[in-house]
Parts: structure tokens; C-alpha cells; sequence
């Protein structure tokens, strides 16, 4: 078995989806997990982007089902958390929007993410490094906050957090250990971005999140394929098994093996 042939099985990507199917079992596996759990319902973080947009409408349809089966009501709540000004933060509203979510919570991280990140340059300077948190660095920190008050208050909510990670995040390591990869569930897995772009377009995402480029937000115009060197297209062809570009099947799998240690579970002996 090829390395290519390995990342695919442990992965899950399908190499053609049916995406009526794939909706109605991850809309099934929302409400079994909610059920099992005896939790009152799902928390989802709306970034804008078309991931957290498809996430969004796979749990209002699963709230919206439990609710009409068990004669309660269970919650899909939306949370927006911009870092100070978020230009496109109308986009996140419309996607509450098209699937009708009626609780929707805004945090604004600015200021926390700033005391975190001056904390931490005291604490540099105390060792004799006087330097600002990088780039990166705060862009952790930004991803990291975020879970912290998305658990904070699903909490007092008895809901559940759903993750937005998708098999070509996963490939890459392209998400932030203990940030937005710190989730209770991930309903979008095993997909490739092509099938989450498949996804949005069935369930009705706005064509203004379907058109843009995708973005972590973790800084001003940071975008994931400029970042990570590889397109989604080429991303997505190799995970359905496809032949790509040499040069980018060594990036992708060399990425692969060096970010093992975000994938696994905690190592300990």
C-alpha cells in the first residue's frame, strides 16, 4: 500500500460522494451524539468561511429534527467571534441567517488575546527574551481563545461544540492543537474540501461564503493556500486518490508526516 493509499484509509475520504447520503448521515450522527450525551443541543463557532457554514446547517437540521421528534427543544447556537474589527463578519451573520438560527452570541477576543499575548512577553523577559509574541504565536493564541469561550459557554448552555476540521485540514495539520482542533465532535471529517464546497451548494450556504477565498482569520490576509503551498484543488484530487503534481505530493505528504504529533492522541508512558 502506498503512503498516498494509507492517508486516504485513515482519513475516510470517499472518492465520490452521494450528498444527499452524506448530509442525512452526518445530520444522524449530530442527533445520535446529542441523545447519547444528554446534552440539550450544539454550539457552533461561524467564522464565515464555507466550513463552519456547513457544519452550521448539518446541526440546525439536527437540532430542528430532535426538537420536532422528543417534543423539546434543543439549541443550535451560533457564535461569532470576531478579533477587534472582523471585515467580513456580515458574511457569518448571513450564514445564521439562511439556516434560521435564532440564539446567536458575539465575543470579541481582541482584548483577552492581547492580555494573553502581553502576559507571555513578560514572561519572555523575565528569562532574558525580550522580543513580541510572533505572528504565529498570536494566531494560536486567537484560535485557542476562542475554544476557551466556546466551552465556557456551552457549558452553561449543556451544549456540545462542534468542530469545522475536514480531512484536507487534517492531511496538512493545518488547524491549531488544543485551538479549533479542540472540539467535542467533528461532523465533516472525512470529507475533502471539495465535498464540503458539495455540501454548502445542497444545503444552501450564500453564495457571498461559497465565493471566497478560504481563510483561518488568524491574521490580515492570511488565506490557507498561500499559506500552506498547495492548492485545495491539488489537495482534494490526491485525498480521492488522483494523481498529482510530483512536486506538490512530497509537500503535501512531507507535511503529512510532520504534523503526526497534531493528529495522534497524547503521548505518555
Amino acid at each position: 500500500m502506498s503512503l498516498q493509499q494509507e492517508i486516504i484509509a485513515k482519513l475516510g475520504v470517499k472518492p465520490i460522494i452521494q450528498v444527499d447520503v452524506e448530509i442525512r448521515n452526518r445530520v444522524d450522527f449530530l442527533k445520535a451524539y446529542v441523545r447519547e450525551a444528554r446534552m440539550d443541543g450544539l454550539l457552533i463557532a461561524i467564522s464565515g468561511g464555507i466550513d463552519s457554514a456547513v457544519a452550521a446547517g448539518l446541526c440546525k437540521q439536527a437540532t430542528d429534527e430532535l426538537t420536532a421528534e422528543k417534543g423539546r427543544e434543543y439549541k443550535t447556537v451560533g457564535v461569532f467571534q470576531p478579533y477587534g474589527e472582523q471585515a467580513d463578519i456580515a458574511d457569518s451573520y448571513a450564514v445564521a441567517e439562511a439556516f434560521g438560527l435564532v440564539y446567536k452570541i458575539e465575543t470579541n477576543i481582541e482584548e483577552t488575546v492581547n492580555e494573553i499575548a502581553l502576559e507571555a512577553e513578560y514572561g519572555l523577559k523575565s528569562i532574558g527574551v525580550h522580543r513580541h509574541i510572533s505572528r504565529s504565536g498570536k494566531g494560536n493564541v486567537k484560535a485557542r481563545t476562542r475554544m476557551v469561550l466556546q466551552y465556557a459557554l456551552a457549558f452553561e448552555l449543556n451544549l456540545l461544540v462542534v468542530g469545522t476540521d475536514h480531512a484536507s485540514e487534517a492531511v496538512t495539520g493545518f488547524f491549531t492543537k488544543h485551538g479549533d482542533g479542540a472540539v467535542d465532535l467533528t461532523p465533516l471529517s472525512t470529507l475533502n474540501k471539495r465535498q464540503v464546497r458539495q455540501l454548502a451548494a445542497a444545503l444552501g450556504v450564500p453564495q457571498s461564503v461559497l465565493a471566497k477565498a478560504p481563510t483561518a482569520g488568524l491574521w490580515e490576509g492570511q488565506t490557507d493556500e498561500a499559506e500552506l503551498g498547495i492548492t485545495y484543488d491539488a489537495n482534494s484530487d490526491y485525498l480521492e486518490g488522483k494523481e498529482i503534481d510530483p512536486a506538490a505530493q512530497e509537500k503535501l505528504e512531507k507535511q503529512y508526516k510532520g504534523t503526526e504529533h497534531k493528529r495522534g492522541s497524547i503521548p505518555g508512558v
